[in-house]
């Protein structure tokens, strides 16, 4: 894997360690969604998927302006009534979801059955980031959290379907 981050990738990748989020974190959310599809899928293959996600333009932007807004709304630096709506992460907002899905997006349509099982379901990081009594918001990076794992399956899907590695 190339070693060469660019500024955004690298700030795209502090905001989530910062926001308690890891690589491994994702990569048992892969791990989660594929592991009954590859019988020999490894901790190791899920990492990679994962930091080849992270490489992408648009995922990083989706990270940085979903942490952004979740960081505001906690610091009730958002106008009424969309402070409200972001801190409580009201189930009619949906933007949320838009702004995940332009990381689904990246890897085909097979990421929008990943995202909304994983969406639904909460496993791993994503019950943590849903649980409100922490008094922190994560109204949009749970929902790029489970979009960056469904489009880290989505690529191990298509590389496994075409017997080798994408190379992206």
């Amino acid at each position: 894997m190339d070693t060469k981050q660019s500024e955004l990738e690298v700030k795209a990748r502090e905001w989530l360690k910062e926001r308690g989020v890891t690589i491994d974190d994702i990569a048992e959310l892969v791990y989660y969604l594929q592991a009954k599809y590859h019988d020999d899928l490894s901790m190791e293959e899920c990492v990679y998927n994962v930091d080849r996600v992270l490489t992408k333009r648009e995922v990083q932007n989706a990270i940085l302006t979903g942490i952004q807004l979740d960081k505001l709304a906690e610091e009730k630096k958002l106008d009424h009534p969309l402070q409200e709506t972001i801190e409580v992460d009201e189930s009619l907002y949906g933007v949320d979801e838009i702004i995940a899905l332009s990381i689904v997006n990246v890897y085909g349509s097979i990421g929008f059955t990943n995202y909304g099982y994983i969406d639904k379901q909460k496993p791993g990081i994503l019950e943590h980031l849903n649980d409100k009594s922490t008094g922190e918001c994560h109204t949009f990076l749970d929902d790029i959290v489970g979009a960056i794992a469904a489009a880290a399956s989505s690529r191990l899907a298509h590389g496994t379907a075409d017997g080798k590695k994408l190379d992206d």
